[in-house]
């Protein structure tokens, strides 16, 4: 108790919120921690790009090297999560467009699908999966005559 009481203060480090991966990922049910809705969410987030984007809009953010515990898998991928300053001495909010956590998860589930890094992924394996299907199905209509 007495340790809570000495970092009151909302800017300091250990009072910023933390945000796991799996608070946004819309792959993953409410039992295995996901925050906020599916259609909100995100698939498969990481913790880059959580920090990318706090970043970019203007908020504090440290990557640390954590485990959540709701997290089944043991690879190094899915480790650590993002600590997040969201008030400031006073405990005003520092961007009022985020006064809450949820209110940045939300925002995070729709800025990360436009990040550069995820735009590209997908245009090239949109390219390339589109060709496949269409031999894939010219094989099996050669096969059946």
């Amino acid at each position: 108790m007495a340790l809570a009481r000495e970092n009151a203060d909302p800017s300091h480090k250990d009072r910023w919120i933390c945000m796991y991966p799996a608070y946004i990922n819309s792959k993953k049910t409410a039992v295995e921690g996901r925050r906020i809705t599916k259609e909100k969410g995100v698939d498969n987030p990481t913790v880059t790009e959580i920090r990318d984007v706090c970043q970019a809009i203007g908020l504090t953010a440290v990557v640390e090297n954590k485990m959540y515990t709701r997290e089944l898998n043991r690879d190094p991928v899915f480790r650590g999560r993002v600590r997040v300053q969201l008030k400031k001495e006073d405990g005003s909010p520092v961007l009022d467009q985020y006064p809450t956590r949820k209110a940045l998860m939300i925002h995070l589930g729709e800025l990360i699908p436009k990040l550069k890094s995820r735009t590209q992924k997908q245009g090239s394996s949109d390219a390339s999966g589109g060709g496949n299907q269409d031999k894939g199905k010219k094989n099996k209509r050669n096969r059946k005559r």
